[in-house]
């Protein structure tokens, strides 16, 4: 299976010569380890047992979720939302405005 962008593809079990599996599979492990920490602090580790980073037949890194309860994806789904709509807050309070220009005295 490959989605539009062609990432998702299958699994990496045979591998070729030439196809940096290493680079895609750490960046993979990276990106897994720093939601595995999110999880932690949430106390959704538990939840997301299948937590996991792998590699495709095109060395791009993949994280995969697991098997996850409908309840778990619902309240990750709710955590995502609530932390965009934090750092779209974020952004649009700190714009800065125009400066106003000196009116020469008359």
């Amino acid at each position: 299976m490959t989605d539009r962008r062609g990432v998702v593809a299958k699994r990496a079990e045979n591998l070729s010569p030439g196809v940096p599996y290493v680079r895609g599979w750490k960046s993979a492990r990276q990106s897994a380890g720093a939601l595995a920490d999110q999880l932690v602090l949430l106390g959704l580790d538990s939840d997301f047992p299948g937590l996991v980073a792998d590699v495709n037949v095109f060395g791009d890194g993949l994280v995969q979720l697991g098997t996850v309860r409908p309840g778990a994806a619902e309240l990750l789904a709710r955590l995502i939302a609530a932390g965009l709509t934090a750092e779209s807050r974020d952004t649009t309070t700190h714009v800065a405005l125009p400066r106003s220009r000196e009116e020469p005295a008359a």
